[in-house]
């Protein structure tokens, strides 16, 4: 690692768990380009993409799921031109998409796409196989470097029993380089940790400065297993990116004494002169399991922010201080 002391470049990589497969720090979280809530452009979502290549991003994350398959769709199409060679790229199972809909939009599932299509929870073998087959013909690439189930809460059976297995025979294959879950939650990830050969879990939520829950048991199991962390969701929805009244924690309006605690972390980092969303996307590398961190841009100065956060030097004196504040208990790793 190149850079200051304490510093985490965003451009610096790192393998996720035994597969190989080299993640940069910072990873581009394509479901804006899904016209997530609200719609982006064409021309906007390339620049987006273009703006994160030229901060040193060379991970990009995408699924199914996103804008019924625009994600996919606008992302291939802005990496056809790069080396293939030079960026990896995560999609996701367990939602197949099918042909015809109610009328209207998708913004009841948060996305300003038409109702073309419906989603079909599918996590069989076969479902695995061929969601994976259409996210390449959308995506207009050779390869999909990581593969996770996303969102198997409700189909652990299916999931454990079929979907996995499907993933783990496509990753002997070939067809994927790595394997993992992608979820809200920790107590299936830590399962899948224990129970199976993913080679990372992707962790939404559940390690920032306001949740410390990942600590438990899912980021000690998978650091003892020799697997790798992607961390999403570090804003928390919204909160720790502008900690204000009526801000969004885990996607519903932030009850007053979680705006509290927020606005408290915020007057620590900024006596110190560090951003707070500066200080929430470097938290997670205190612990050695995380390999990267998960951002959503919709823009190129979205893109372009997240990595210059990620460059801002965070002293020790301010993790220091949220631990005497009681902001942060002692157990709580700190890069």
């Amino acid at each position: 690692m190149t850079g200051r002391p304490g510093e985490v470049p965003p451009e610096h990589r790192r393998p996720l768990g035994r597969s190989g497969v080299p993640v940069t720090a910072l990873s581009f979280g394509a479901a804006p380009l899904g016209n997530l809530y609200t719609a982006v452009g064409p021309d906007q979502a390339a620049a987006t993409v273009d703006a994160a290549w030229e901060a040193g991003i060379r991970a990009f994350d995408t699924a199914p799921h996103y804008g019924l398959g625009l994600s996919e769709r606008r992302l291939g199409a802005a990496l056809r031109g790069r080396p293939r060679a030079e960026y990896v790229l995560s999609t996701k199972v367990g939602r197949l998409l099918r042909p015809g809909s109610a009328d209207g939009d998708d913004l009841g599932n948060g996305f300003a796409v038409p109702a073309t299509h419906h989603r079909v929870w599918d996590f069989s073998a076969d479902g695995v196989r061929r969601s994976i087959e259409e996210s390449l013909c959308r995506l207009g690439l050779d390869r999909i470097d990581i593969a996770y189930l996303h969102d198997p809460d409700e189909h652990a059976e299916q999931a454990f029993g079929e979907g996995y297995p499907a993933l783990e025979r496509l990753r002997a294959e070939g067809v994927v380089g790595a394997i993992g879950a992608g979820m809200n939650q920790t107590a299936m990830l830590t399962r899948f940790l224990r129970d199976t050969d993913v080679d990372a879990v992707l962790l939404a939520g559940r390690y920032t400065l306001l949740d410390h829950s990942g600590l438990d048991a899912v980021l000690p199991e998978a650091a003892a297993r020799g697997r790798s962390v992607v961390i999403g969701g570090v804003f928390n929805s919204g909160l720790l990116a502008d900690p204000r009244p009526g801000a969004t924690y885990d996607y519903a309006p932030a009850a007053r004494p979680v705006l509290d605690r927020a606005l408290c972390l915020k007057a620590v980092t900024e006596r110190h002169g560090v951003p707070l969303r500066a200080a929430a996307l470097r938290f997670p590398f205190g612990h050695p399991a995380v390999a990267s961190v998960l951002v959503g841009a919709r823009s190129p100065a979205e893109a372009a922010d997240a990595a210059d956060l990620l460059r801002r030097p965070v002293p020790s004196a301010l993790w220091a201080e949220l631990r005497a504040a009681g902001l942060l208990p002692e157990h709580v790793p700190v890069p």
